[in-house]
């Protein structure tokens, strides 16, 4: 029952404050909620790839970008693409994850048929070994996973047309073999070089994180006092114990 759960928890805090001198220390904190959750307000949605269907497996089914625009929070702007409905009399509105060169009024094309231009989306074994790709699926239908974010893309190295696999560069450089009916967007993510620009003072990265999730500014451990954090206090600023744990 709930009762006998909050009892369980109200017994391991006792336990637990019993045993460490001292204050909760902000890793332990971390993961409860709180002030550490991400920051979701006003983002505009989940960037996906359209639901696999008839249409793309057999086909392919033509969109427009009516607008792009920025997800706060995220680094790559976000396209609206409307696609007409293939079976009932209306449009939906799919969020992706901009590609560099796309502009509003553009047609994008999905499927297997689609041709190879900037902002199509096939599967993976349709394109030539050293395309440049983004927004890639991991697994078939999951929508997009890899290669998402501003400035990264990924490259198709070679494709197995027996297994039926592809093996692709991700942006680690890690060489990954996936299936070769996975989806994925022609080019590279836009904006980028945003991480080339000097941060230079605390206030941009205050209103930066301030979009994200609760990470600055972060107080060192080190120079705390002896109540906060197992690595304060002391005439000196030093840990006075191993900085590693063993495995």
């Amino acid at each position: 029952s709930t009762q006998s759960t909050w009892g369980i928890w109200w017994w391991h805090q006792k336990k637990q404050l019993a045993t460490a001198i001292g204050k909760i220390i902000r890793a332990q904190r971390k993961g409860r909620g709180s002030i550490f959750k991400a920051h979701t307000t006003h983002r505009k949605g989940p960037a996906k790839l359209r639901a696999l269907d008839y249409a793309e497996r057999h086909g392919y089914i033509r969109g427009v970008v009516r607008d792009i625009v920025h997800d706060p929070g995220r680094g790559a702007p976000l396209a609206e693409v409307t696609f007409k409905d293939p079976y009932k009399y209306k449009t939906e509105t799919e969020l992706f994850v901009c590609p560099e060169g796309l502009y509003t009024g553009q047609f994008v094309f999905c499927g297997t048929s689609a041709q190879l231009a900037v902002g199509n989306i096939l599967p993976i074994g349709k394109m030539p070994e050293g395309t440049i790709i983004c927004n890639l699926e991991e697994k078939l239908g999951d929508r997009g996973a890899l290669a998402k974010s501003s400035g990264r893309y990924a490259i198709i190295v070679s494709h197995n047309t027996e297994k039926q696999k592809s093996v692709v560069k991700l942006p680690s450089g890690h060489k990954k073999m996936i299936p070769s009916a996975c989806r994925a967007m022609v080019g590279l993510v836009a904006g980028g070089g945003r991480i080339e620009k000097p941060i230079l003072k605390a206030g941009r990265a205050y209103y930066k994180y301030k979009a994200k999730r609760h990470v600055f500014p972060l107080v060192r451990g080190i120079c705390m006092n002896p109540v906060d954090h197992p690595f304060g206090g002391g005439n000196h600023q030093h840990l006075g114990m191993p900085g590693t744990v063993s495995r």
